[in-house]
């Protein structure tokens, strides 16, 4: 079988490599194999194989796998898994190892995909909607019942457009921060109702200040962090917080610089990868509002292209992009 790896981290067009691989064993007890048909290309994969800003590149004793996500179909079953059969269209998060052809997965792990639902859609059915999800409760949480003015970077990205939608089905204040004029234009386009603000303006600080009003922001939900860190905590509140969950963004900005005590700001890391913390039960709650969400909005499961495992290099590429509306997803041939 096909996988990509890599053996230490670094760029990734550099240190990424298409092999072949045995085929995993058999499943154990409670586990299924599935053949993966399309796996997306998050910022968080590259994130792993890149490796995070302040934090020393690793190396590492046997080749990794990156992805957490994918859909396939079912080639085997182990022992203890009712409800899966061979030939089943599955998807799956989070399971390391998903830019591979054949993955082993836990049971629980396993998202039956319904028939009306398309093999580039079900690849991204489970992260992006559970990290809405997740963001939507940090903001809550964050407000404490003072509901006020929210602003979010990178509005134009799948998660971006995910949280505007959200914001104009409850109704809540929201200001999107695009890198570029034509990023801008698309999303007021896409959400008229909200205002949206190129970050390549001169005056982009004065406009947002405008847009949240004189008590500043609430709540900031930041995927770029990074040189802007500092003039988004300036958008905030006093009492405010600021929700961190990227950090697509370049430079660094100084923790003390923020002005956190004497302005009573709060800075939160918020992760994906901390969904299985939640109990079974909330889990699927979680599941049957991103299946629900591809009924109701299936415009937010946009796909920015398509390659095949061997063509990565051009994938990753694609995923950097200027301009790139949607997510990037690799493919396999189904046998």
């Amino acid at each position: 079988m096909r996988t990509i790896t890599y053996q230490q981290q670094g760029h990734a067009a550099q240190v990424l490599r298409l092999r072949e691989r045995p085929a995993p064993a058999a499943p154990a007890r409670g586990q299924v194999l599935v053949r993966v048909l399309a796996r997306p290309i998050h910022p968080g994969d590259l994130a792993g194989v890149e490796g995070f800003p302040g934090v020393p590149q690793q190396r590492f004793a046997t080749p990794q796998v990156p992805g957490l996500e994918g859909t396939g179909v079912v080639e085997a079953v182990g022992e203890g898994v009712p409800g899966l059969m061979s030939g089943q269209r599955v998807a799956f998060f989070p399971v390391p190892g998903a830019w591979s052809e054949l993955v082993t997965v836990p049971a629980e792990l396993v998202v039956p995909v319904p028939e009306r639902i398309g093999v580039e859609t079900a690849a991204l059915l489970l992260v992006n909607p559970i990290t809405l999800l997740t963001l939507l409760r940090a903001v809550e949480d964050a407000q404490k019942g003072q509901a006020g003015p929210v602003v979010q970077t990178a509005a134009g990205s799948s998660i971006g457009k995910l949280v505007g939608a959200a914001a104009l089905r409850h109704g809540f204040p929201l200001v999107n921060l695009v890198r570029s004029a034509a990023g801008e234009r698309k999303l007021r386009q896409r959400f008229p109702g909200l205002p949206a603000i190129s970050t390549s303006d001169a005056d982009w600080r004065t406009r947002a200040r405008d847009a949240v009003g004189g008590q500043g922001a609430r709540v900031v939900l930041d995927a770029v962090g990074g040189s802007l860190t500092g003039e988004l905590a300036a958008l905030l509140a006093d009492g405010g917080t600021l929700i961190s969950y990227g950090a697509l963004g370049s430079g660094s900005t100084p923790l003390e610089s923020l002005a956190l005590t004497p302005r009573e700001l709060t800075v939160r890391g918020v992760s994906v990868g901390r969904w299985l913390t939640r109990t079974p039960a909330e889990r699927a709650e979680d599941v049957a509002f991103a299946l629900g969400l591809t009924e109701t909005s299936p415009e937010l499961f946009e796909v920015a292209g398509r390659y095949d495992l061997a063509d990565f290099a051009e994938a990753v590429d694609h995923v950097r992009r200027p301009g790139k509306s949607g997510t990037v997803l690799l493919t396999s041939p189904a046998s």
